[in-house]
């Protein structure tokens, strides 16, 4: 079954339709390109037309136009408009230009790390330059450290380990800092509370002593889902940003339906449990043969939800190893292969932890499902955004737990917010 045709099922469904508070949906956006810039090198073109890029997205154009002007830029965008490229081919540029230059990423999780890694590898592969791009982070054999060190053109690391592993061990890195042009921080929102304040220190101690070995490099920030990019990019790196927020990507239609379960209980006011909701929810999605991922709170509720799901799958008309689990954990071979079944759509459904909340390259699914309200306006935009990552028609269900906090997002948002502020908010998130 499509998804629209679903869709138009849960309209008319007495089981759903009772409950459900808010339904809004967002048109199809076109996108808006721009040709490549003047500096960008042939070579580089060559390569994103071998992908099939003919012109950059005006985000991706507007952001490397800042970059080779020598600022720092910060792009918020969407899931999936293609932010990795923004800082990919200015690093790769720059490089090409010359062979001593040297660039450091940093992201949030290995996962991630490992992720654009990958495409990393991909486009220097169709360049056919010996670039050299290594991990440095706690699963970096040893034997490979000293190699990443002294030949490492871009270093991929994570702030913990650029605080204990690189930071301390400066005279070991000198060719990374004497050289060093950028700094890439990608999901930005990740670095905030108590966790972005000593991010933010991590990286005064990064510049400093990028100024003790006569660097000054630039800095690249990437994040989704965030109402004060520029102020928090300003802030972790104390210095002027160039905000870049405006999407040239295109984005299918969308579905935000907001599922408040039924009261059991009115005089404790308990309601219906949100991981059974969420439950059967995703097992009529997964029925109908419509690719779903649902999110829970902790990897206790992800354990509950998977052994519910595929008992239920089992009774139905799909295969029971097309569910699979997504959490902390497990071992990287494992997450690779999900990643990778999701990506092929040799998987239906995924239950996760906000593990796969960030970035991680995991195809085209048609609906989220999240179990109780994520914590954060930007963690429910970054899950909600794991469907519908290209054209077509997606939906994002957020099911209310009982708690005070669910119970106030989920009526403040469906009867007492600014409909327009809420249509501009989610038009730029999604």
């Amino acid at each position: 079954m499509r998804i629209e045709e679903f869709l138009e099922k849960i309209k008319s469904s007495p089981r759903y339709l009772p409950w459900i508070t808010c339904w809004k949906v967002f048109p199809q956006k076109p996108p808006v390109y721009e040709e490549f810039p003047g500096k960008l090198r042939g070579e580089l073109k060559e390569a994103l037309r071998t992908k099939g890029i003919e012109k950059l997205f005006c985000h991706q154009a507007e952001a490397l136009e800042g970059i080779f002007r020598g600022e720092n830029v910060v792009v918020v965008t969407p899931t999936a408009s293609g932010k990795t490229l923004c800082y990919n081919l200015a690093v790769l540029n720059t490089i090409m230009e010359d062979e001593n230059a040297r660039a450091l990423y940093m992201f949030p999780t290995k996962a991630l790390s490992q992720d654009q890694l990958s495409e990393l590898h991909e486009m220097i592969a169709l360049l056919g330059r010996d670039i050299k791009t290594y991990t440095y982070d706690g699963d970096t054999p040893q034997t490979a450290r000293k190699a990443v060190r002294s030949a490492g053109h871009i270093v991929v690391t994570n702030p913990d380990m650029l605080h204990k592993g690189i930071l301390p061990h400066h005279t070991k890195w000198v060719k990374l800092f004497e050289n060093l042009k950028y700094v890439v921080i990608d999901e930005m929102h990740y670095y905030r509370g108590v966790y972005g304040s000593h991010t933010a220190n991590v990286i005064r101690r990064l510049k400093r002593i990028c100024r003790f070995y006569g660097s000054n490099p630039r800095f690249i920030l990437c994040s989704a889902t965030i109402a004060n990019p520029e102020e928090l990019a300003c802030k972790l790196i104390e210095e002027r940003v160039r905000l870049i927020d405006k999407c040239g990507s295109p984005s299918g239609e969308k579905h935000f339906i907001f599922y408040n379960p039924p009261v059991i209980n009115r005089e404790l006011g308990i309601r219906r449990s949100a991981v059974l909701e969420a439950k059967s929810l995703a097992v009529d999605f997964l029925k109908a043969g419509i690719q779903t991922i649902v999110f829970g709170r902790s990897r206790m509720v992800v354990e509950v939800l998977l052994t519910y799901i595929k008992e239920a799958i089992e009774k139905g008309i799909k295969p029971k190893d097309t569910i699979r689990g997504y959490r902390g954990g497990y071992l990287p071979l494992q997450r690779r292969q999900i990643e990778r079944g999701l990506k092929e759509g040799k998987i239906l459904g995924v239950v996760s932890t906000n593990a796969l909340e960030l970035g991680i390259d995991i195809g085209t699914l048609d609906a989220c499902i999240m179990s109780g309200y994520p914590g954060s306006i930007a963690s429910t935009w970054q899950q909600a955004g794991r469907a519908g990552r290209r054209s077509g028609v997606s939906a994002a269900v957020l099911v209310a737990s009982s708690s005070p906090l669910d119970q106030y997002i989920i009526t403040y948002i469906s009867h007492h917010f600014n409909i327009k502020k809420l249509i501009f908010r989610m038009q730029k998130a999604i």
